[in-house]
């Protein structure tokens, strides 16, 4: 049988025509021959959306969105999806709305909730839900922190320009001089360090023996007082200690009258009769000076003593004079 050339054509145009259909169902994600169910969500924004996003249930791809338009002049637009016969869900699930990346792009995803109600069937209008994206989040997070640092920008040139009012030229002028003066500072600071480190090297080998002297030294002295330890000093102090106590017990009865030299201390009437005694004697002594004829009367071979002549130059005249008063 010889098929003509018409026929051979009509074949390839609908053989075409058939590749044309499925290769832009493909395209579009929505199979020629759909065997799911068919659902509906209205959302305020879709943030992107398109047609052919798979559509998860906890994470599984079981559909594809189908088409997107508005629902009416408020703006709200009606999201259809199908989804296939494989898991049922309750018509009280959501269909929410989410990120599927960090950079972008938006995903349906169902929440099955397992109630007890009716099973969702096609053409239900499923309950809508918009996850915040990380955007949003960030908007969230940073708005009160921008916020924040408007605000201390704002302090900050408000108290550059009180600065700025207060510093006139003459505070600015002496300010610019002091930071020169603490650069010079620094600088000799700087110098400083680098002598000090130069003669830190210079000696490093005779502060290292120094440091072995000082630690030879620390040794002997702790030898010396285990030394003077084993040698009784503690005994010695203990001593010493016990014979200062026993001096201020007896400083304390002299003060108090106690004992004979403490009665010697204490006793203004021995000491007035002391005073009196010592002033008489030396009364006694100054009369037996100068008139001894008084006292002794000595001749010899019986001769007649001569009477004793108080020369007129005599020294002890003026002293006894205030003595004869007091007599």
């Amino acid at each position: 049988m010889k098929i003509s050339r018409q026929i051979k054509t009509g074949i390839i145009v609908v053989g075409g025509i058939l590749l044309f259909i499925l290769g832009f169902s493909y395209l579009k994600s929505s199979p020629l021959f759909e065997d799911g169910k068919t659902f509906y969500a209205v959302y305020k924004d879709v943030g992107g959306l398109q047609t052919g996003t798979p559509v998860t249930i906890n994470g599984l791809v079981v559909g594809n969105v189908n088409a997107i338009k508005f629902k009416d002049s408020s703006g709200n637009l009606v999201v259809t999806f199908s989804v296939k016969n494989d898991f049922g869900f309750s018509e009280n699930s959501p269909a929410e709305l989410y990120d599927t990346g960090i950079i972008g792009g938006k995903g349906i995803q169902i929440k099955p909730v397992q109630d007890g109600a009716a099973l969702a069937k096609s053409g239900d209008t499923l309950n809508s839900r918009i996850q915040p994206g990380l955007t949003q989040l960030l908007q969230t997070q940073l708005t009160p922190l921008q916020k924040k640092v408007e605000g201390a920008v704002t302090n900050a040139d408000s108290l550059l320009m009180n600065v700025n009012e207060v510093l006139d030229t003459r505070a600015k002028k002496d300010l610019r001089e002091t930071l020169a003066g603490l650069n010079s500072t620094v600088a000799s600071f700087q110098k400083s360090a680098d002598a000090l480190n130069r003669i830190l090297n210079n000696n490093e080998e005779k502060i290292g023996n120094s440091l072995d002297n000082f630690e030879e030294l620390t040794a002997n002295f702790s030898k010396l007082a285990d030394s003077l330890n084993n040698s009784g000093l503690n005994r010695t102090l203990a001593g010493l200690e016990s014979a200062v106590s026993n001096l201020d017990d007896l400083m304390a009865r002299m003060n108090s009258g106690d004992g004979t030299l403490g009665k010697l201390l204490n006793d203004e009437k021995l000491y007035t009769n002391l005073n009196s005694a010592s002033r008489e004697l030396d009364l006694l002594l100054q009369d037996l000076r100068l008139n001894p004829k008084r006292y002794v009367n000595v001749s010899v071979f019986g001769k007649k003593q001569k009477e004793y002549e108080v020369p007129e130059d005599d020294p002890a005249i003026e002293s006894t004079e205030p003595v004869g008063n007091e007599q």
